[in-house]
């Protein structure tokens, strides 16, 4: 069976500058559908929009636009495409180094180390933090290179000082491990993004990655903090929450599209997932679908 891991992508300073900035207008994203992973931290604001996001284990459904930041060598896929409707998505990555081995520990950079190394797990942002954070992000396109830096470093000063976050991968949770549990999970994680829509034995992804099925499920929570059925039922329905904002198919076609076979445990497990039902769901994210 063939699988392909995460792409390493390959980034280059901007001109002038110790770290990469870059906006894209709407839709104009090419990277956004691969599952990919660098060894810089990346911070990304979306502005307006709603999407999927995964990042390590965890995989959401985001409205109104997202602020992450995701740490060095965590795997994720691109978070918008020509569907999303936002208006821009402004990325910029910076080596944990960017300033030297040393920088980061002055007294002063200590808060700005502590969301560096706080990010290892994705981390995202919410409320007002989001919006203010935001439009200081945007406003660096047309800052010069050392006022671009002083508003990055008050940036990630203001976001250690934020209490409007949620950690998206479990305590713990890294892929920064030997080679071989690298190898392993990003295999899972693109198995699963790959073939969600279908029926997923354990044994069959067990024996992918060489071990015994008893094995495999400790070796998958002890990593992820959740059993591989889980993570699968919540690629499932953060899929299922992305189809019923973006298309106006039935949520009976919503439910097999999104690897369900059984509508009543469907409508069952989206209502434990998201609070509300199929149906309340798709009538307060009706706006999004064109």
């Amino acid at each position: 069976m063939k699988t392909i891991a995460p792409a390493l992508e390959v980034i280059s300073n901007s001109y002038g500058s110790s770290f990469t900035y870059t906006k894209h207008a709407e839709k104009t994203n090419s990277k956004a559908h691969l599952w990919h992973y660098h060894p810089e931290i990346e911070l990304v604001y979306i502005n307006g929009g709603a999407g999927k996001r995964q990042i390590g284990s965890h995989v959401s459904y985001y409205t109104n636009g997202s602020l992450m930041l995701i740490g060095a060598n965590l795997p994720h896929c691109g978070f918008t495409n020509e569907l999303t409707g936002n208006i821009n998505e402004t990325v910029i990555h910076i080596k944990p180094e960017f300033l030297g081995n040393d920088f980061f520990v002055a007294p002063e950079m200590r808060r700005v180390q502590n969301i560096l190394t706080q990010s290892k797990g994705g981390i995202a942002f919410g409320g007002k933090t989001k919006k203010q954070i935001g439009e200081k992000i945007e406003k660096m396109e047309n800052q010069l290179p050392f006022q671009r830096l002083l508003t990055l470093l008050s940036i990630l000063d203001e976001l250690e000082a934020s209490e409007e976050y949620t950690v998206l991968n479990a305590d713990g949770f890294s892929l920064e491990l030997n080679t071989q549990d690298n190898d392993r999970m990003k295999m899972i994680f693109n198995f699963v993004k790959d073939h969600f829509q279908e029926s997923i034995a354990i044994d069959e992804v067990s024996s992918m990655v060489s071990m015994t099925t008893p094995s495999f499920c400790r070796y998958f929570k002890k990593i992820s903090n959740k059993t591989f059925t889980e993570f699968v039922n919540e690629y499932r329905l953060v899929h299922a929450s992305k189809l019923l904002a973006e298309k106006p198919i039935s949520i009976n076609e919503v439910c097999y599209e999104s690897g369900f076979n059984n509508f009543s445990h469907f409508s069952k497990s989206f209502k434990q997932y998201t609070g509300v039902s199929a149906s309340q769901y798709r009538h307060e994210h009706k706006i999004i679908i064109s």
